[in-house]
């Protein structure tokens, strides 16, 4: 039997809630780019490893490729116009919201993210319509405070409610 509805895909993984993070770099000329993802996984704790799948013919996927870095931002709560705005493409989208680069991977988005990871290109792979990007962590910057990430799931955006019970588990799959 060959798979073939991609309608029945999207369902499947619009029911697999996931964090919402925004992927910047720069291009050899120096216009930052940057996309929204929800595709972003651990890979190792040793070395630090971390993959996001891009979009074929993506600005940002072309400038992570010729620059070898890119930037993830996992967004805070209140960052859902960030979200949807590097969701839009729209060409405007750095001069709508703060940033500012912070060595060599991409812009840091400092009002919307709760932590930054830079990361450096290890492996690219094309696979369908995308690109499965491995980089290595090389630096992490938490951003002020305790603030809940941003989620995303049954199309619509989320965060886990305030409860004085949670518990914390560090493990990576």
């Amino acid at each position: 039997m060959t798979y073939e509805d991609p309608t029945d895909f999207r369902t499947l993984m619009a029911g697999f809630p996931t964090g919402v993070t925004v992927v910047t770099a720069v291009d050899p000329d120096g216009t930052p780019r940057g996309m929204t993802l929800t595709s972003l996984c651990s890979v190792s704790l040793e070395p630090p490893v971390l993959l996001v799948c891009m979009r074929r013919g993506s600005p940002t996927l072309e400038a992570v490729r010729a620059g070898g870095g890119f930037a993830v931002n996992l967004l805070h709560s209140r960052a859902r116009g960030t979200a949807e705005l590097f969701a839009s493409g729209a060409q405007d989208r750095f001069d709508r919201v703060p940033w500012r680069m912070a060595g060599t991977a991409g812009p840091h988005l400092l009002a919307a993210a709760h932590t930054i990871a830079d990361c450096a290109v290890t492996a690219d792979h094309a696979v369908g319509d995308h690109h499965v990007i491995m980089g290595r962590v090389t630096r992490v910057n938490r951003l002020g405070g305790e603030q809940q990430p941003l989620l995303y799931g049954l199309r619509r955006f989320e965060t886990w409610p305030e409860t004085e019970d949670r518990l914390s588990y560090d493990f990576i799959s």
